[in-house]
């Protein structure tokens, strides 16, 4: 099996959940089930965050004809309905269902168009930054997936692949893939480091490095946080490095 990573950065005014997130920094969603078949689209989204991000949420899902992954920028006449199965003072879960016109195109449907059936899919969305993750049997055309849907965003988001490679086989090492930074992660860690960043105390903000990098400030921490996640990661499932775990004191 094989797994894409990349991202969506909606610019304003895109993308109501992406606006919405982006006005409550701390609320989080993540996708907890998803499927489609060439006619629609069925999800679960758990999503976290204050009472009022949660209503704001809730809100930008239910008011928003075409919010379910179609990237049209208009009401494109999708027929959605989304309910709330559970909810409590800072968690929501959220059921859409989605059918689609015939000028709907959406990331799952352009994925079962290029890379075939049998897909998984796995998403997280945090301000403006909206991640997927594919899982497909590597049998598509990977390169005409992601032309189409470079031509469905058009200008209103920026994609960032974030990896691609085969998934690790349980038990056994993890894909080197998996770990290796994005060209873009690379440069924001790069120009961290070298800025003084990490520095204690800090030698520039993250305004500031955000500005030397021409990037909107949460793009930077976006891609500094994943960097960061990769390497953590990558350290601790290393098995080359010695085991210090049991080393006790003199």
């Amino acid at each position: 099996m094989r797994e894409l990573v990349f991202a969506l950065e909606y610019d304003p005014g895109c993308n109501a959940v992406a606006d919405t997130l982006a006005e409550h920094p701390g609320a989080r969603i993540r996708s907890l089930s998803l499927h489609a078949t060439d006619e629609r689209l069925w999800r679960v989204d758990h999503a976290s965050g204050s009472a009022d991000a949660l209503a704001a949420i809730e809100t930008a899902f239910k008011s928003t004809d075409y919010y379910a992954d179609c990237l049209a920028t208009d009401d494109c006449g999708a027929t959605q309905t989304t309910d709330v199965l559970d909810r409590d003072d800072d968690t929501l879960v959220l059921y859409s269902y989605w059918e689609r016109s015939p000028v709907c195109v959406s990331v799952p449907h352009l994925a079962l168009d290029h890379l075939g059936d049998g897909l998984l899919f796995d998403t997280r969305h945090e301000g403006r930054h909206y991640t997927w993750r594919i899982i497909h049997s590597g049998t598509g055309n990977v390169a005409a997936f992601f032309d189409a849907l470079e031509t469905a965003v058009g200008d209103c988001a920026e994609m960032e692949m974030l990896r691609t490679g085969a998934t690790a086989e349980p038990g056994g090492d993890v894909d080197h893939e998996s770990t290796t930074l994005s060209a873009e992660q690379e440069a924001a860690l790069r120009a961290a480091v070298e800025h003084g960043y990490y520095e204690n105390p800090r030698e520039v903000d993250g305004g500031e490095l955000a500005e030397h990098l021409d990037v909107p400030r949460s793009t930077l921490t976006y891609r500094l946080r994943r960097a960061e996640e990769q390497l953590a990661k990558g350290y601790v499932t290393d098995e080359t490095r010695p085991d210090t775990s049991h080393t006790g004191r003199p």
